[in-house]
């Protein structure tokens, strides 16, 4: 990658890790990653594409992930929203007024919170492998996880391969992450697990404190009234790509986001799962970011 500038800029009382790349005086695409993923997660290869399409982009480490400060969330709860804000001080950090917002699963949420409540920063929305920021998933799930039928009128569940992985309950390390990772592919595509297994491993060699980015799982359940706001009234230019193979956010998910945002075109990707960890898919998903 050429021209990447990595600096730390505050959150309040925070040190957020953030890198860009590509020529600054382009526009700059903000990517914004999934809950307990570092800004690493990003493959290069996406990057690069992203860069070689005229942009910049920008990459950071949520709070609780990698280099970026470590929160003591009984002390110190935080929202969603917060983490939003975090995204705000990372372009103010970069001197960049408004940008193109794409971000993943949890990243995706916190990307429609910015074309919510922060419209006049965000150029265009991208939200990939997502649900609705307001969505309360909890009855969904609790149904999924003792076998009972589907709610035809709630969205649908995870995948039985996922909630049979989580009820494994296998050891913490990378082993497991990388089993994770394999469940997250899904079956049709396959599974880059060297790719997948360095990543991990970068991730753990980065972190401050690996344990404290399960905190983002518990901020997500805490009661927030501004993912409440209505997504009708996001007025960014919106594209939603999701796999149709996502054992998290089935493609449900999807196909509702894009009926909630005005004007968001739906871009399905065959075979994809929740992450890009197939050979080719980081450069396939780079073209579908809305620039």
């Amino acid at each position: 990658m050429v021209g990447v500038r990595e600096r730390f800029v505050a959150a309040g009382p925070l040190r957020i890790w953030s890198e860009a790349v590509g020529d600054p005086e382009l526009p700059a695409v903000l990517m914004v990653a999934g809950s307990a993923a570092q800004g690493i997660s990003w493959p290069d290869a996406l990057v690069d594409r992203l860069v070689q399409r005229g942009v910049q982009v920008i990459r950071f480490d949520h709070r609780d992930t990698g280099h970026s400060s470590v929160v003591d969330f009984d002390a110190h709860p935080y929202t969603i929203g917060d983490m939003a804000r975090d995204c705000l001080a990372v372009l103010d950090g970069h001197g960049v007024d408004t940008a193109h917002v794409a971000g993943t699963s949890l990243g995706g949420m916190i990307a429609q919170w910015l074309a919510v409540h922060a419209p006049h920063r965000v150029r265009s929305l991208t939200v990939m492998s997502s649900s609705l920021m307001g969505h309360d998933p909890s009855a969904v799930w609790a149904r999924a996880q003792v076998g009972e039928p589907v709610d035809p009128d709630d969205l649908p569940p995870p995948s039985p391969a996922y909630l049979t992985h989580l009820a494994a309950e296998l050891p913490a390390g990378i082993e497991s992450d990388v089993a994770l990772f394999r469940v997250f592919n899904g079956p049709v595509r396959p599974f880059d697990e060297k790719a997948a297994r360095s990543m991990l491993e970068l991730a753990m060699s980065r972190a401050t404190d690996p344990a404290a980015a399960a905190h983002h799982h518990r901020a997500v359940w805490l009661d927030d009234p501004s993912l409440l706001a209505p997504l009708s009234s996001i007025t960014a230019v919106t594209s939603i790509v999701h796999g149709d193979q996502d054992p998290i956010y089935p493609l449900g998910h999807g196909e509702a986001l894009a009926a909630a945002i005005p004007g968001a075109v739906l871009q399905v990707v065959p075979g994809m799962g929740h992450v890009m960890t197939s050979p080719g898919l980081p450069e396939e998903v780079a073209d579908l970011i809305r620039l």
